[in-house]
This record gives C-alpha cells, structure tokens and sequence, in this order.
C-alpha cells in the first residue's frame, strides 16, 4: 500500500481525488493539503510513497514547493499535477525534481494508474508533453556534475536497483537491509550524484551501466 499526500488549492477537487483513491486498495491516503506551504512538514512527518503536486497555488506556487521537497531530503515520488501544458513549466519541473507531469484532463482511470506506474518507477507523463519533459530530463542529468567513483558499493548496489524500479521495501529485502536504512542510502546517492529524484537516478544509472 502506497502512502499518498495531496497538495492543491481547490477542495473539489482534493475530495474528488480522496474518493477516487478510497477505490483503490493499493492506496493509502494520508493528508489532503490546500496549502502549498505545508507540503514539506508534512512529507517530513509522514514520509510518503507519493506526493500529488499541483503548480498554480496561492502565496507559494508549486515549482516552488518541488524545489523545496528535493532540496530537504524529499526522495519520495512527486508527479506534478495541473492544467498548465506551457513548455517552461514542464522543464522547470522536470529540473526541480518532478517523476512525473500529467494534465487534469485525464480520465480517471488513467490517473490510478499512472500514479501505479509512477510508484513502480516509471516516469509519468502525459502523451502530448511526453518529449519536452523527457528532453528537459535528459539534460538535467547530462548536465549534474557527478562522482560515480564517491559511491560506496552499497550504494552502487541500491542505484542498480533503482534503476530496476525498485521500491525501498523490496531494495531492503534484495539487499537485507531495513528499509529506513535504504531511504538513508538513497539520498546519499542523489546528493552524491547531484541527481532530484529517482527518475534521474534510473537514467544516470542506465547511461553508466558499465561503470557500475
């Protein structure tokens, strides 16, 4: 069961969403907020699987809050989740650390499970801004400063099976390690690596394979 935050300024459709979820036995939904602002306490407290992200909020826009999540340790899965399909959006985005960017004209059914493909790993991305975002991702990880050589050999183990897709459970069960520590090794590898989310990290990883 994955853990799910909500952050969006419009109570609708936060109840909407909290419905459409209450379906769905894999998620678990644990804060529904208006407030951008309280996306980082939050996610420190209750240390979710997925952050639902919206852009156009009051008194702190949500690029903003992505920068915030990822630059505080935030490793969890955040898709950005709004009705703004302009370019500069979707690659600032994807650059503050984004996995995924889908558009709220999606049927609801394709949300549930591109939130699922999202939590297994995947990027997520709506069909008409697929390119733009994965070529904002491309050369945000083309473009990191890097020190492959600075990773432990347990951490090369844990970016191996994040490129796998790998949740932290299943990357403590395959390495036999808890899960918290897991969490520990992942944002030592994005710090290392100067890398924003998993995603990145899976692409690094995939580029590198051969000096892993």
């Amino acid at each position: 069961m994955a853990d799910i935050i909500i952050v969006d300024d419009h109570p609708m459709l936060r109840k909407g969403l909290a419905q459409l979820f209450e379906l769905e036995p894999e998620f678990h939904l644990v804060a529904e907020l208006g407030n951008s602002k309280d996306a980082l306490p939050a996610a420190l407290k209750l240390d979710p699987d997925l952050i639902l992200l919206d852009l156009n909020m009051p008194e702190q826009d949500g690029l903003t809050t992505l920068l915030q999540l990822r630059n505080n340790g935030i490793t969890c899965r955040i898709i950005v989740f709004t009705v703004s399909d302009d370019q500069a959006d979707i690659q600032r985005a994807i650059q503050n650390g984004a996995d995924g960017y889908l558009l709220k004209d999606l049927d609801p059914e394709e949300l549930v499970l591109a939130i699922k493909d999202c939590i297994s790993g995947t990027q997520v991305l709506s069909p008409n801004i697929k390119e733009i975002a994965r070529r904002a991702m491309r050369q945000r990880v083309a473009g990191t400063n890097t020190e492959l050589e600075s990773l432990t050999e347990r951490e090369r183990d844990v970016l191996k099976l994040i490129a796998e897709g790998q949740s932290n459970k299943v990357i403590g069960a395959n390495l036999s390690i808890a899960e918290g520590t897991v969490k520990v090794h992942v944002k030592r590898v994005l710090s290392k690596l100067n890398l924003r989310s998993r995603v990145e990290a899976a692409i690094y990883a995939h580029d590198h394979i051969n000096e892993l």
